[in-house]
């Protein structure tokens, strides 16, 4: 079998990378390994230095790690009980009291949430700048700043950040850059090339892609930061099961074919909205006119599944197109199979209520499946009428 995957092609690493046959039975799928403990030899004698106790490691999350870190091209990966698990990791890991980060003025509600109302409690400051603007994040950073915390596409109105540049502004101040990838997935964009320290994931979306499980990740090539975050994750205990760790690493099996999917419906939607008279704006980094398409089409490889756009008519309008769809099931959370309708002022963003994250009332995002794009246009277009 194959030792170094690195020079292989992504569907090849997303089936084979940390996931050699069972050596005692041949069996080609990592096993559930459902065990809270190991059998050791002899005092501290454990087996292949790791297995001890579950809550610090575990077979079947080891092999999900070892794929993660294959997909984004990184040395080290940890897997999480959630996305948000993994964020919080990342944050109490690299700030201390007084010290500071800027957050992209588009970012997940629960991001900022546990930023503005969370941390603020232990003394940590953070300021809202435009990503897309450098000129604005350079003039966010002060001395104490140690952070810079971006998504790209944003979520939810699919803003786009030069990463590369985004990494050198962060790097010049001494500070780290932390990208979460959730919405492009490693497949369609891979941060730590471009210069990025940390990579975020909720596997919960495409990653695990069936909107079965729960999950988060984080990646990066810094031993010193692979270190504390074991260690945090290790001391708090935010670590996923092994039968959540083997849906993940089943979904992932099948991301690049997915991911192509999900971005042939998405254009297809694209097309159709923005030819409807009763859409004002679509919110798509495909669209030539998006003003990061251009960055967005270097550092990607398509533009993804998620769609955002506005309603003419204003949010109760907004709402009853939620109510009226067939195939988009009106939910939270996004990235899987199913095709999902969602407003994000009333539902995922509604703690950015008063602040400068606030989201237009008027917004309806999308997370584009994979069922026939044809079905999903028509029942886009009878619900908005």
């Amino acid at each position: 079998m194959v030792d170094d995957y690195s020079e292989l092609g992504f569907e090849t690493r997303a089936i084979h990378a940390g996931q050699k046959p069972d050596p005692r039975t041949g069996a080609v799928i990592v096993p559930i390994y459902q065990t809270s403990t190991y059998a050791q030899d002899g005092v501290g004698g454990t087996r292949e230095g790791d297995y001890e106790y579950s809550r610090t490691a575990n077979p079947t999350r080891s092999a999900l790690e070892e794929a993660l870190a294959s997909l984004e091209g990184g040395r080290h990966a940890l897997a999480f009980a959630s996305g948000m698990a993994a964020s919080d990791v990342v944050l109490r890991s690299t700030l201390r009291p007084g010290d500071h980060l800027v957050l992209g003025n588009d970012a997940y509600g629960g991001t900022f949430r546990l930023i503005d109302k969370v941390l603020s409690l232990w003394g940590v400051e953070h300021t809202v700048a435009d990503l897309a603007n450098l000129d604005e994040v350079r003039a966010a950073i002060r001395p104490e700043t140690k952070l810079i915390w971006c998504e790209s596409p944003t979520n939810p109105l699919l803003g786009i950040a030069d990463i590369a540049a985004l990494a050198g502004v962060a790097h010049d101040a001494g500070a780290r850059l932390v990208v979460d990838n959730t919405f492009a997935t490693p497949y369609l964009q891979n941060p730590l090339a471009l210069g990025a320290d940390i990579v975020l994931h909720s596997t919960t979306k495409y990653l695990g892609g069936h909107s079965d499980v729960v999950g988060g990740a984080v990646v990066t090539n810094e031993d010193e930061l692979r270190e504390q975050f074991f260690f945090l994750r290790n001391s708090a205990g935010a670590v996923p099961g092994p039968f959540d760790a083997w849906l993940t690493l089943r979904g992932i099996k099948t991301l690049a074919l997915r991911m192509e999917r999900h971005s042939d419906n998405a254009e297809k939607i694209v097309q159709a909205l923005v030819k409807h008279p009763k859409v004002t704006k679509v919110y798509y980094p495909g669209l030539p006119e998006h003003p990061g398409h251009e960055t967005a089409a270097k550092q990607m490889r398509r533009f993804g599944g998620m769609v955002s756009f506005s309603h003419a008519d204003g949010e109760q309008a907004a709402l009853e197109v939620a109510s009226r769809t067939k195939l988009f099931i009106l939910a939270e959370s996004l990235g899987g199979i199913e095709s999902l309708i969602e407003h994000p002022g009333k539902m995922t963003h509604a703690s950015t209520a008063g602040s400068t994250l606030q989201v237009p009332a008027d917004l309806l995002r999308l997370s584009v499946g994979i069922e026939d794009g044809r079905d999903l246009v028509a029942d886009l277009l009878a619900a908005l009428g």
